[in-house]
């Protein structure tokens, strides 16, 4: 008899949708017997913004993935086109937790279990960011190993603009990925990056079209530059446009429709390369460059969390 060692074995989800997929072969044949967990925050109307009930079931579905021994892969994403995640819940935040510090401490310990759990993850973990990644957004997302993403994505910080600090991983992790000066750009001054931005500076893996004309064609998302440059040399691809050409670019937009099925047809492409790999061998990997993540986080998530708490 092979031992269950979930914490709480069959746990019924309320809050998120945790699907058993089938993993797809390069021709989009489902592999009998193997599955990727897919994590879905279901929350579309306040921008998948995590409640405390959805932050506990993060857990126990990132630990109930690990322990199943046919899964390939996790897939953490969120329902719709809007967003990923944008963070806490502040409407939860301004009913129960503000000027309640020692409970949002309590919070607080969840969250960094969360994003702990999401860096400890016996499999693999894809970031399917189907949209807006913004503050705890961006935190957990950066916990993850890769990130496909949507053209329309953006990703950034909120704290010193809404009165906090990125201190729940993205002064720790951001670093890591586009260098301190750039780290400090989107940590301080809080001006997401487009989609376009973020593959180019290695903060994402790869980017997919969701914009479909009528005739069934994906195009580009028309609302970013594609120039290199502007008149001083600076970058200027994929910035968001303004003005008269935002304007073209809404007209644009309003003859597509939104489809997210080349962003699920790359996710599930990286699933399968992974599945083609020795996983052993990836899970020894992984755990060795997650190492980085965990040395910045785990020297400064607990010193974070009382701070973030004394700031409510």
């Amino acid at each position: 008899m092979i031992v269950d060692h979930n914490i709480v074995p069959d746990y019924q989800y309320k809050e998120l949708l945790v699907e058993k997929r089938p993993l797809k072969d390069a021709n989009g044949r489902p592999l009998e017997g193997l599955y990727n967990y897919w994590i879905i925050f279901n929350n579309p109307n306040q921008f998948n913004s995590y409640t405390t009930a959805m932050v506990k079931e993060t857990i126990l579905a990132f630990r109930q993935a690990s322990m199943d021994r046919a899964c390939v892969a996790v897939v953490f994403t969120a329902v719709g086109d809007k967003a990923f995640c944008t963070g806490g819940n502040t409407k939860e935040y301004a009913e129960y937790y503000a000027g309640n510090p020692q409970e949002y401490k309590q919070y607080m310990r969840l969250f960094n279990d969360m994003v702990t759990h999401i860096l400890i993850c016996d499999k693999p973990v894809i970031n399917r960011c189907n949209g807006a990644r913004i503050a705890g957004g961006q935190e957990i997302g950066t916990a993850c190993d890769f990130t496909i993403a949507a053209d329309t994505a953006r990703f950034g910080q909120a704290g010193p603009k809404h009165g906090s600090a990125p201190d729940g991983g993205a002064t720790d992790f951001l670093p890591l990925f586009v260098g301190i000066n750039r780290a400090i750009e989107s940590c301080v001054l809080c001006e997401p990056w487009s989609a376009q931005q973020a593959v180019r500076i290695g903060l994402v893996n790869k980017i997919v079209p969701v914009f479909k004309k009528k005739d069934g064609t994906f195009i580009r998302n028309p609302f970013v530059y594609e120039e290199e440059a502007d008149e001083w040399g600076n970058p200027k691809y994929g910035r968001f446009k303004t003005g008269a050409d935002r304007k073209a670019a809404a007209e644009i937009a309003a003859g597509c429709e939104t489809d997210l099925s080349l962003l699920d047809q790359e996710v599930e492409r990286l699933c399968y390369s992974l599945a083609m790999l020795m996983p052993d061998c990836v899970s020894k990997t992984l755990e060795s460059l997650r190492k980085q993540k965990l040395a910045h986080w785990q020297r400064n998530c607990e010193t974070n969390r009382s701070w973030l708490a004394s700031s409510k």
